[in-house]
């Protein structure tokens, strides 16, 4: 691998070593409960899947099609920014399709970014938020956040100790791991801050539509001035169950979307159209007064998120629940944590046969924390609950 100099710069992948064991495991036909990748496993609603197949079935939807999204998917785009957040849009100049929101963060960071630029990004985060600005050349500096922490204050200190002066600030709420929340004076004070900085926000929706217990998640494209300083991104993998679709999008500043535009022009011709043509009805569906089958997938990770925690609780695991995303982020008990976030999720799988995602690989701080994807049923968590229960018993019994 030396040939390859951009590859060392990547940091070890450290799921990989949790799926190797977990692969090992179903070898010896151990039945494991999996809560690791975020994958959901509920089917796409019915009306979007026929519109596919309908647009498949036409051989003029079988060309090359257009690498920022076909016009009516673009419209689409805008029209729901402006019914749902009163966030107007110009779909040509301000919206662009994507091939999911990792993709289109991936190439933005490399239209936007030069070896030596400075990159803030949260600690812990989801991993594409550092990794694209590393293989674009960039440095990246971690901004913890958490409980018990101020994330401006922690922003502000990383700016007065930084040179040469960051330019991209990455974020995402409902955040993924860390499941923390924000209002709409968050994101005012994070425009306020980027315009005084001159640094340029990519903030990451993908949540957007999974929370709970009456919260509601404002777009970053709410807070005044906005489109001045970044862009946003929004996924239809979570919100639709079309994660294996690969359709998203990108709007806001029209110089950063023009970047993107740009440097995917040149990379690929677009999703297939017929996902876009489905991917637009899906998002036109509230205008027609039709149900877009949201509400149902939202309400599903919901009883499951209940399910769990309600578990996780009586075996004498504390754990709040999340009021946003698709998972529950647990701190390890004390009497493990000494273990690191890697030999707590072995010891979970060898022991419970239960599968979670090590909060080292979202960065250092998520060291003392597991992820909980909500991807298994209820029969399933329940299986989990009885070997999550022995670890801890032993555990009680030792001490």
């Amino acid at each position: 691998m030396n040939q390859f100099p951009r590859m060392h710069r990547l940091p070890p992948y450290v799921f990989a070593v949790t799926s190797e064991l977990k692969m090992q495991l179903r070898r010896q036909n151990i039945d494991i409960v999996d809560f690791g990748m975020g994958n959901p496993d509920m089917a796409t609603p019915s009306f979007i899947v026929d519109k596919l197949v309908e647009a498949s079935t036409k051989a003029v939807n079988h060309r090359y099609s257009v690498s920022r999204g076909i016009p009516n998917l673009r419209k689409a785009i805008c029209d729901w920014y402006a019914r749902r957040y009163e966030v107007y849009l110009d779909p040509d100049k301000e919206a662009i399709a994507t091939m999911g929101a990792k993709e289109g963060l991936a190439h933005l960071a490399l239209a936007m970014l030069s070896p030596g630029d400075v990159v803030f990004a949260p600690d812990p985060t989801y991993p594409i938020h550092t990794y694209a600005s590393i293989i674009a050349g960039a440095d990246v500096r971690r901004i913890p956040i958490g409980r018990g922490r101020d994330f401006f204050e922690d922003l502000q200190l990383a700016t007065r100790q930084t040179w040469p002066q960051p330019k991209v600030l990455f974020l995402s709420y409902p955040h993924n791991p860390t499941t923390e929340v924000i209002t709409l004076e968050f994101f005012q004070k994070v425009v306020d801050f980027a315009k005084e900085h001159k640094i340029q926000v990519v903030h990451d929706l993908a949540y957007a539509d999974l929370v709970f217990d009456g919260y509601s998640a404002p777009s970053f494209m709410q807070a005044d001035g906005a489109k001045d300083v970044g862009v946003e991104f929004f996924s239809m993998s979570k919100s639709y169950s079309m994660a294996g679709w690969r359709v998203g999008f990108c709007v806001g500043n029209r110089d950063m979307v023009h970047a993107l535009t740009r440097i995917k022009s040149y990379l690929d011709y677009g999703i297939f159209q017929p996902i876009q043509i489905a991917a637009t009805v899906a998002l036109n569906a509230s205008i027609h007064g039709e149900e877009d089958g949201v509400a149902e997938i939202c309400d599903i990770y919901r009883q499951r998120r209940d399910w769990l925690i309600e578990g996780l609780n009586r075996i004498g695991w504390d754990v709040p629940p999340p009021k946003g995303t698709m998972f529950v982020w647990a701190q390890i008990p004390e009497e493990y944590r000494h273990m690191g976030s890697v030999e707590f999720t072995k010891l979970l799988l060898k022991e419970a046969h239960v599968a979670v995602s090590p909060g080292l690989g979202f960065g250092a701080l998520g060291d003392d924390h597991v992820r909980f994807a909500l991807i298994e049923n209820q029969h399933r968590t329940k299986q989990a609950i009885r070997g999550l229960k022995k670890v801890l018993s032993k555990a009680g019994s030792d001490g």
